[in-house]
C-alpha cells in the first residue's frame, strides 16, 4: 500500500488516542458516572468525576466540556492532587484545537504531579508526557515523540503498573515505528500489548486497538490474511455495542482488509457503514480518511468522474489538507486523474501546485540546514576579525596617545567658545518656546475637553443601550415568554381532553405556531443579552454565536488566540457587540456564504478579523458612514480607543479592528 495510506492512518489513530480511550459501552459509561456524582457526598471525587465527563463531551459539546471542566476545579478547591489533574484534563481539551496551550498545560501537571509521591500521580504522569510529545510532534518530529515515550512515558507506567495503560502506550509506540515502515518491530511491541491486555483487560477499548493496530500493520505489508484473525476478535467485541464510536475505527480497519485483498466492492459496502458513524459521532477527520479509499476504488475500477469529483471534496474540505504533506499527495492524485480523463490543462495545473508545494517544503529544509553551516562559518569567522581586530587596536593606541594630548589643548579653546554660544542660544530658544507652549497646553486643554466630553457622551449612550437590551430580554424572556409558554401549556392540557387530532388538524396547528413564536421570542432575548457571555466568558460566547449563526449554506471558521478570561465584563460585552455586528452585516448585506472570524490578544490589545466572500460594497460608505450599521461600530470602535480598516470589493470583505482593553 502506498505510503501516504500509512501516514494518513497513523494521523488518525493520533486524533484519536492522544485524546484518551473510552469503554466500548460509551452510555453506560456516562450513566455511571452521573449516578456517581448523584450519590458521592466528597467534592474532592466529584471533582474527578466532572474532569472524566469534561473529557468525554470535549469533541461532541465544547461548551459542556468546559462547563465540567470548571466545575471539577471549582469542588476540588486547594486540594494539591486535583490541580494537578485539572491541568492534565485542561490540556486534553485544549488538544486538538490549541495545542500550545495544550503543552503549557501538560507542563503545569508535570510539575504539580513530580511533587506529589503516589501510584496515581505516576499514572497520570505517564499520561501527560505521552500527550505532550504528541502535541509537541508537529514542531520537534517524530524522534522527539518516541524518545519521550521511551525516556519517560513507558518507564512511569510501568512502575506504576496498569496494565491497561502499558498496552497503550505499546499499541502507540508500535503506530509511529509503522509510520516509519519498522513493521517488524512495530508487530514486536503489538504482541506485547496484545498479550498483556488479553490476560489483564480483556475487554476494554485498549485491547480492541491493540487488534485493530496489529490487523493495519499486517495490511500495510500485503500480508492481509495473517491480520484477519485480530481484525474479527475486534469485531466481536464492538458489534455488540452499536452505539460506540470505536465502530469508527472498525470498519475503517475492516475496509482496509478488503482493499488489501483486492475486494473493493465489499470495500465500498463496509466504507459506508464507516461513514453512517463517522457522521453520526461528527468524526470529520475519519470521514475524509473514508472517502480517500473510496477515490482509491473509484480510479482502480477506472470510475475516473466519481474519484475526482471525491478528491475534491477532500481537498475543499479542508481537514487532511491542514497537513502540507497530504495536500501536496492530493495535488498530484488531481493531475494524475485528470491526465487518465484526458484533460491536459486541468492536469498540468494541478501538477504547478503540486510542484510549488513541493518547492516550498524543500526550501524550507534547505534553509533550516543553511542556516545551521552559516552559523557555525560565522561563528568561525568572526573569532578571526576578533583576533586580527585586537592586534591592529593595540598598534593604533600608541599613535592615538600622541594625538590626544594635542587635541585636549585645542579642544578646551574650543569647548569654551562653543559653550558661550551655546548658552546665548538656549537663552534666546527658551524664550520662544516658552510662548509657543502656552498656546499649545491651551490648544491641547481645550482638545482634552471635548475628547473627555464625546468619550463620557459615547459610554452613556453605550451603557443605556446595553440596559435597555437587558430589561428587555428579561421582560421577553420572563414576562412575555413566561406567558406565552403558560398559554401553550394550558391548550394543550384542554386539547388532550376536548379535541381529536385527526377532526381538528387546524387548531392543532394554530398550536405549533403558538410554540415556534415562544421559541423565536427566546431567541430574540438571547440575542438581546447572551447568557454564555455571562457564564462561561467571552471564547466560549463568541464561539456560540458563530454556531448560532451556522446554518447549510453558510460556512462560518472561528479562531480564538489567547483571550484573556478575567477581561471585565463591560469590555467583554463591548467586543461580543462589536463581533456581533460584524457577522449581522456579513450576514445580512454581504449574502456571504464562507466567513473567517479570528480573535486575538496581545497583553492590553484585543485584535479582530472578519474576512468574507460576499458582493462587497463601496469604500465610500464607510467613509461617510451612510450606512447605521457601520456607524454603530465606528462609535464601539472609537469607545475602546480603536482603529478599525476596511476593504472590500467584489470578490468580498476583510474588516481588521484593534481596540485598547483598557481604552475605556
Amino acid at each position: 500500500m502506498k505510503r501516504l495510506g500509512c501516514i494518513l492512518l497513523i494521523l488518525i489513530h493520533f486524533t484519536l488516542q492522544a485524546q484518551g480511550l473510552f469503554p466500548l459501552n460509551e452510555k453506560r459509561y456516562v450513566d455511571s458516572l452521573r449516578i456517581s456524582i448523584s450519590n458521592n457526598a466528597n467534592s474532592v471525587a466529584k471533582a474527578d468525576t466532572y474532569f472524566l465527563l469534561s473529557n468525554f463531551y470535549k469533541n461532541t459539546d465544547t461548551v459542556m466540556s468546559r462547563k465540567y471542566l470548571e466545575i471539577g476545579k471549582r469542588l476540588g478547591g486547594k486540594d494539591s492532587f486535583t490541580t494537578a489533574q485539572y491541568y492534565y484534563y485542561e490540556g486534553q481539551y485544549y488538544q486538538d484545537f490549541n495545542k500550545e496551550k495544550a503543552a503549557a498545560a501538560y507542563r503545569k501537571a508535570i510539575e504539580a504531579l513530580s511533587k506529589i509521591k503516589n501510584k496515581k500521580s505516576d499514572f497520570y504522569i505517564a499520561l501527560c508526557w505521552y500527550s505532550y510529545g504528541v502535541v509537541q510532534k508537529n514542531k520537534e518530529g517524530y524522534p522527539f515523540l518516541i524518545k519521550t515515550m521511551l525516556e519517560k512515558s513507558i518507564p512511569v507506567a510501568e512502575k506504576y503498573g496498569d496494565s491497561k495503560v502499558l498496552g497503550f502506550l505499546y499499541t502507540q509506540l508500535a503506530l509511529m515505528l509503522t509510520y516509519n515502515a519498522e513493521f517488524e518491530k512495530a508487530q514486536i511491541y503489538n504482541a506485547k500489548a496484545v498479550t498483556m491486555l488479553e490476560k489483564e483487560a480483556p475487554h476494554s477499548a485498549e485491547l480492541l486497538y491493540a487488534y485493530l493496530n496489529t490487523n493495519s500493520n499486517y495490511c500495510y505489508q500485503a500480508k492481509c490474511s495473517s491480520g484477519k484473525q485480530f481484525l474479527d476478535k475486534a469485531g466481536n467485541m464492538v458489534l455488540p455495542y452499536p452505539d460506540s464510536s470505536s465502530n469508527t475505527f472498525y470498519y475503517y480497519n475492516k475496509a482496509l482488509y478488503f482493499i488489501g485483498m483486492q475486494k473493493h466492492e465489499d470495500a465500498l459496502r463496509t466504507i459506508e457503514k464507516g461513514l453512517f458513524y463517522a457522521k453520526k459521532f461528527n468524526q470529520r477527520l475519519q470521514m475524509q480518511m473514508f472517502y480517500f479509499h473510496k477515490y482509491d476504488i473509484f480510479k482502480k475500477s477506472k470510475r475516473y468522474a466519481e474519484a475526482k469529483s471525491l478528491l475534491e471534496e477532500i481537498l475543499k474540505e479542508k481537514t487532511l489538507g491542514q497537513d502540507l504533506n497530504n495536500r501536496k499527495t492530493i495535488y498530484s492524485h488531481l493531475s494524475g486523474i485528470n491526465e487518465i480523463m484526458g484533460n491536459p490543462s486541468e492536469a498540468l495545473l494541478w501538477e504547478k501546485k503540486y510542484s510549488q508545494l513541493n518547492d516550498s517544503l524543500n526550501a524550507e529544509n534547505v534553509k533550516l540546514e543553511i542556516n545551521k553551516l552559516e552559523t557555525k562559518f560565522n561563528t568561525s569567522e568572526k573569532e578571526k576579525k576578533i583576533a586580527f581586530l585586537s592586534a591592529e587596536k593595540n598598534q593604533k593606541q600608541m599613535e592615538v596617545n600622541k594625538k590626544n594630548y594635542y587635541l585636549w589643548v585645542l579642544s578646551l579653546a574650543l569647548l569654551s567658545f562653543t559653550g558661550l554660544l551655546i548658552f546665548l542660544f538656549i537663552i534666546y530658544r527658551n524664550n520662544k518656546k516658552l510662548s509657543e507652549q502656552k498656546e499649545i497646553n491651551l490648544q491641547q486643554k481645550i482638545k482634552d475637553i471635548k475628547q473627555k466630553e464625546e468619550l463620557a457622551l459615547t459610554k452613556a449612550i453605550l451603557e443605556g443601550e446595553e440596559r435597555e437590551r437587558e430589561r428587555v430580554a428579561k421582560d421577553l424572556h420572563d414576562g412575555l415568554g413566561g406567558m406565552l409558554a403558560g398559554v401553550k401549556i394550558n391548550l394543550s392540557t384542554w386539547s388532550s381532553t376536548h379535541l381529536n387530532p385527526d377532526l381538528h388538524r387546524d387548531f392543532y396547528k394554530i398550536l405549533g405556531q403558538l410554540d415556534n413564536s415562544v421559541s423565536e421570542l427566546r431567541h430574540v432575548a438571547r440575542n438581546l443579552m447572551p447568557e454564555s457571555l455571562l457564564n462561561f466568558g467571552l471564547e466560549i460566547a463568541l464561539r456560540d454565536l458563530c454556531e448560532f449563526y451556522t446554518r447549510k449554506d453558510l460556512e462560518i471558521d472561528f479562531q480564538a488566540i489567547d483571550i484573556d478570561k478575567e477581561l471585565p465584563l463591560n469590555t467583554q460585552l463591548n467586543i461580543y457587540r462589536i463581533v456581533q455586528e460584524l457577522l449581522a452585516n456579513a450576514i445580512k448585506h454581504a449574502e456571504a456564504t464562507n466567513i473567517l472570524l479570528q480573535c486575538s490578544q496581545s497583553q492590553e490589545n484585543f485584535f479582530i478579523t472578519i474576512e468574507d466572500n460576499g458582493k462587497g460594497f463601496e469604500n465610500s460608505k464607510v467613509q461617510n458612514n451612510k450606512s447605521m450599521g457601520l456607524r454603530n461600530l465606528k462609535n464601539r470602535v472609537d469607545y475602546m480607543k480603536g482603529t478599525m480598516e476596511v476593504s472590500s470589493d467584489s470578490q468580498g470583505t476583510t474588516i481588521n479592528i484593534e481596540l485598547n482593553i483598557h481604552g475605556e
